[in-house]
């Protein structure tokens, strides 16, 4: 079975460097918060552009935490995209705010700014823009909205790190460093994995970086002395002395992934049905999933799984057709377009390290499987 992503075989060419980093922790004892975090966070945070990097444990709590540090709360709302992963709505419930939640650009599978204008309010607080399939999200309008209506901008960073965009005439800035907090995830499948769960907020602001790193830490700025309610949210050393290992290969592994993003919108394009992901102008993704549109996209996933090819579908659900979120009544064919994306999404193996070969396998086993007459498998 062609898997989506590889980590086993990512972990076989770091595999002396990996066991090395892991080996030295063990062996040094400290293992929360220790050495190898803090020079994480500075060699990301440098990576980035950023001026404040703080580690957690998982892009979950890197969102709730962000959002805990804009004080945003009870009677707020947080525009974010019917069309995520459950995390991201999930952290704003957490707060006590509430979600109201915007249509896709079809083409990116990215909030559509035009929409988040309708959706202000005189209770809006923030817009949480996600970056799907590591595509950035068209950050230019958003900002102009934000800085009119006095709103933060919490950017949902768990699929796009290394991705860039810019403003017209200006330089590329990395997502995460373009709103007021980038939230990452470092997931085990995430471009940047680590070997478990791992997250990091970066902030521009020392205000906000100074109240991050209390949250985190049950809401002290030093051991035991408790000025305000946190959690414990700490990245591990094992897990910040693996992604050390590998963040000096991100740039050329997020390189591999445009490549292979490129031949496949070459093999694809003279297959009837496959609709290969846009990009927007002055952006460059990194390819966290390659996504098509598929017709029978059941169907096709299937015969896919018949030949020996995983593929995934981000997401078969949108957020607000999802029970936890009834209470916002929006019913079906509120947001068209996340509903449709839902029907017709299918990601295909995509990683660093895939062949042409893995790659003209999967191609053909999509162009067997559309070939075949509807109701055949």
């Amino acid at each position: 079975m062609l898997p989506i992503c590889d980590l086993a075989r990512q972990y076989q060419t770091l595999k002396p460097e990996i066991d090395a980093a892991v080996t030295g922790v063990l062996a040094g004892g400290h293992y929360i918060m220790g050495p190898n975090v803090k020079a994480f966070e500075q060699e990301l945070g440098a990576y980035l552009g950023a001026s404040h990097a703080i580690a957690m444990n998982s892009g979950t709590d890197a969102l709730h935490l962000a959002l805990r540090a804009l004080q945003i709360g009870p009677g707020d709302e947080v525009i974010t995209t019917a069309f995520t992963f459950a995390a991201t709505s999930e952290a704003i419930g957490m707060v006590g705010a509430t979600p109201v939640l915007v249509d896709i650009d079809p083409a990116t599978f990215n909030l559509r700014p035009d929409q988040v204008a309708r959706a202000i309010t005189d209770r809006t607080r923030a817009i949480l823009p996600v970056h799907l399939y590591g595509q950035p999200a068209d950050m230019g309008p958003i900002l102009e909205l934000a800085t009119a209506r006095g709103l933060a901008v919490v950017e949902d960073c768990a699929q796009s790190i290394g991705s860039t965009w810019s403003a017209p005439g200006q330089p590329l800035r990395k997502t995460g460093t373009i709103g007021t907090i980038g939230c990452f995830s470092f997931f085990p499948t995430k471009n940047l994995g680590a070997a478990g769960d791992g997250g990091m907020c970066v902030t521009a602001d020392p205000a906000l970086a100074e109240r991050l790193r209390m949250l985190r830490s049950h809401g002290w700025k030093r051991k035991y002395y408790q000025e305000i309610l946190g959690i414990n949210s700490r990245l591990d050393d094992l897990q910040a002395a693996i992604l050390r290992v590998k963040l000096p290969h991100l740039e050329r592994w997020n390189l591999s992934r445009r490549r292979i993003a490129a031949r496949y919108d070459q093999l694809l394009a003279d297959i009837p049905g496959v609709v290969v992901p846009g990009t927007l102008p002055d952006t460059v993704p990194v390819f966290h999933q390659y996504t098509v549109r598929v017709p029978e996209r059941d169907r096709v996933a299937a015969s896919l799984k018949e030949a020996g090819i995983e593929t995934q579908v981000y997401y078969p659900y949108p957020l607000h057709l999802l029970p936890i979120h009834a209470a916002l009544g929006n019913l079906e064919g509120t947001f068209p377009e996340a509903e449709r994306a839902c029907r017709e999404v299918l990601s295909l193996p995509m990683f660093p390290e895939m062949t042409d070969s893995d790659q003209d396998g999967v191609v053909a086993a999509v162009k067997a499987a559309l070939s075949r007459p509807a109701g055949v498998r």
